[in-house]
């Protein structure tokens, strides 16, 4: 009998965003607060000790005790890319408010809080129903749709939410709820939701609810850990074992073919083959994003498989893997991180990927156009040989600062340092690096490190949580509210309007109004 699988407590920032994942267990050095993590799924903070009891700041929500087996594992384990604020006591040793969020995700246009008393409110594009209320329209981009009118997600009767995920350009969310079971809905297009078809679910009548089918894992399976991203999903399952469903292209699903899975009967549960991951092996974060999937194993390694185009799989070639069953398990690399490096965490955007190392450094690879890689021009990394390893150079976020969680956007990186400052870089044609312009940062030289400015959050604030869309940031604030930056289009900042904020003078720090998710 395979012995059930233990993951490490750990804490978590959101989901791409795209998507962030951290993992805990320290090898070597030490990180300031070890404990914490990201994302995307996803950012985060540390166990803290308030008044006796531990609270964990983001990541994991370890709050509700009602939950089965497999939910709790999946609450001690949470999506890296996902951000998540454990309230059950505040300051002063009161109860906290049902309305208190305790974890943030945002996906392509849309953001989702789970709040403490389980429920999911989600604002932005309904257009592909990863809202989950039962009509197409778009929320947050007018007055008069957010807080108090703003619905709730219905995932059943008498149901509650213990962990929530969803992908930096994802259009659909998943949930694990408080008897076990996991339900998704959004867009399905390659058989995202894992339902054996590609009908969209949410977008209208008696879709959601009692209505919404759970996944079926397989016999005896339960997840415990999920990410998402615009074509496919993983979940780690309560032993530590991987499956994948959806897009299946370039063999992102891991399972040594090109054939999708999901989108037709027959091909979930227990005829949906696990990952082979490597004799022995288990994961402890997974992370999704376009057309590959990475995860951080028992041993605290990277692995990617999928699409390697820019070199984001980090091998020093642009080679896929995954498309053929000899180039997983014991064929399938760890990522070359540094001498005596591991990984704590990951983050993938469109065409890279992040980590954030056992000593809190920061390194990423893959494709550079925009600065995303944060080395100071525009060259890919991982493409080509002698560009892994210690030949791969750190991310510089200043003098004797390091990263505690990490997220992705399409092509911009943001991190939560160990003063409780973030910082962001790439991309930011929209202003989603919260600067007051659409400059880039990281693309050329001097712009990092101690010249790349702290993103203003307000009087006194700071983040406990970051989450990342395309072309979006959100931050879990100190306070417990959220703020968003960047592409607003579709009335994804959740502030009552359309317009991009960010990216010109006076919209940021305490003129960027909090997202109002209602009492």
């Amino acid at each position: 009998m395979r012995r059930p699988f233990v993951f490490p407590l750990i804490a978590a920032s959101a989901s791409l965003g795209l998507t962030l994942v951290m993992c805990g267990g320290d090898a070597g050095e030490t990180v300031p607060d070890p404990d914490a993590s990201l994302d995307g799924v996803d950012g985060a903070v540390a166990p803290e000790e308030r008044d006796g009891a531990s609270v964990v700041d983001a990541g994991v929500d370890a709050t509700r005790d009602s939950a089965s087996d497999a939910s709790d594992a999946g609450t001690h384990a949470s999506d890296a890319a996902d951000a998540a604020l454990d309230a059950t006591i505040d300051a002063d040793g009161g109860a906290l408010p049902p309305g208190t969020i305790t974890k943030l995700v945002v996906g392509a246009q849309n953001g989702c809080v789970l709040r403490l008393d389980g429920r999911v409110k989600c604002w932005g594009n309904g257009n592909f129903a990863g809202l989950g209320i039962a009509f197409p329209d778009n929320r947050g981009d007018a007055p008069n749709e957010m807080g108090a009118l703003l619905p709730f997600v219905d995932v059943g009767p008498n149901r509650s939410v213990v962990n929530l995920f969803s992908g930096s350009y994802a259009d659909h969310r998943c949930a694990i709820l408080d008897d076990g079971a996991l339900k998704c809905w959004g867009a399905n297009v390659s058989g995202d939701l894992g339902l054996g078809d590609t009908a969209t679910r949410g977008d209208g009548a008696n879709e959601m609810g009692a209505d919404l089918t759970a996944i079926a894992l397989g016999t005896n399976v339960k997840a415990a850990q999920v990410a998402t991203n615009n074509a496919h999903t993983c979940a780690i399952l309560t032993d530590g074992r991987l499956k994948c469903w959806g897009n299946n292209g370039d063999g992102q699903l891991g399972v040594g073919d090109t054939a999708a899975r999901g989108d037709a009967p027959g091909e979930m549960g227990d005829a949906l083959p696990f990952v082979d991951i490597g004799a022995g092996r288990t994961a402890k974060a997974v992370m999704v994003a376009n057309a590959r999937t990475c995860i951080i194993t028992d041993q605290d390694r990277v692995r990617c498989w999928g699409s390697g185009t820019n070199g984001q799989l980090g091998q020093g070639n642009t080679q896929g893997r995954g498309t053929l069953a000899n180039q997983m398990g014991a064929a399938l690399p760890d990522i070359d991180l540094g001498a005596g490096r591991t990984a704590k965490a990951i983050a993938g955007g469109l065409e890279h990927t992040c980590a954030i190392l056992d000593d809190g450094s920061v390194k990423c690879w893959g494709s550079n156009v925009y600065g995303q890689l944060g080395l100071g021009d525009t060259a890919n990394r991982g493409d080509g040989p002698n560009e892994m390893g210690d030949d791969l150079p750190k991310v510089s976020l200043g003098a004797g600062r390091t990263a505690k969680a990490i997220a992705s956007g399409a092509s911009h990186v943001c991190v939560i340092l160990d003063d409780d400052t973030l910082k962001c870089w790439g991309q930011n044609n929209v202003g989603q690096l919260g600067q007051g312009d659409t400059a880039r940062r990281g693309d050329g030289a001097g712009e990092m490190g101690d010249n790349l400015p702290a993103i203003a959050l307000g009087a006194g604030r700071t983040a406990k949580a970051i989450a990342m869309g395309t072309s979006s940031s959100c931050a879990l604030l100190d306070d417990g509210k959220v703020k968003c930056w960047g592409l607003n289009s579709y009335g994804h900042l959740g502030i009552g309007d359309t317009a991009n904020r960010g990216d010109g003078n006076n919209e940021m720090g305490d003129n960027l109004p909090a997202v109002d998710t209602g009492p």
